[in-house]
């Protein structure tokens, strides 16, 4: 038995809204061939050509190791190439290829739609004030994971 029950969680209601966007977003990726960890490299990697694989999971929230799997898959696809870094030969440098903005494009405008549909469920306000609540959940969140990382 616990002694806070699930509904009064609002980790359960973050945790039901990212899995929903995930099946949805994973649904509407499916036909441009791509998942939705690796849109979300390719679309960190068209705001930020040439970026390296640990910065682009930092952006992406997964770890180096997570990323060079994903990135792996891109470059095996003909999606991304890789280059070593101009000042540092240790360090590649991650481009869309033609063939990646192609399928970056197809993807982006899938997701895009998912976008719109979840935006057209709420008023402005609705969304503003959602963005805002989300927000301060995630900076919550942030803060708690801290005060325990202080405390180890």
């Amino acid at each position: 038995m616990t002694s806070m029950p699930a509904a009064e969680r609002i980790g359960s209601y973050v945790k039901r809204a990212e899995q929903a966007l995930a099946m949805a977003k994973n649904a509407a990726l499916k036909p441009a061939g791509v998942t939705v960890p690796q849109y979300s490299a390719l679309l960190f990697l068209v705001e930020n050509p040439g970026i390296s694989a640990a910065a682009l999971a930092r952006l992406c929230g997964v770890t180096p190791p997570t990323m060079n799997t994903i990135l792996t898959n891109l470059q095996d696809r003909g999606l991304i190439e890789r280059s070593p870094h101009a000042w540092h030969r240790n360090v590649l440098e991650t481009r869309l290829t033609e063939r990646g903005e192609e399928v970056m494009r197809d993807a982006d405008a899938r997701a895009i739609r998912v976008e719109h549909a979840v935006a057209a469920a709420f008023t402005a306000d609705e969304r503003a004030t959602l963005e805002t609540l989300l927000t301060r959940c995630a900076d919550a969140y942030d803060a708690t994971r801290a005060e325990g990382d202080s405390k180890s």
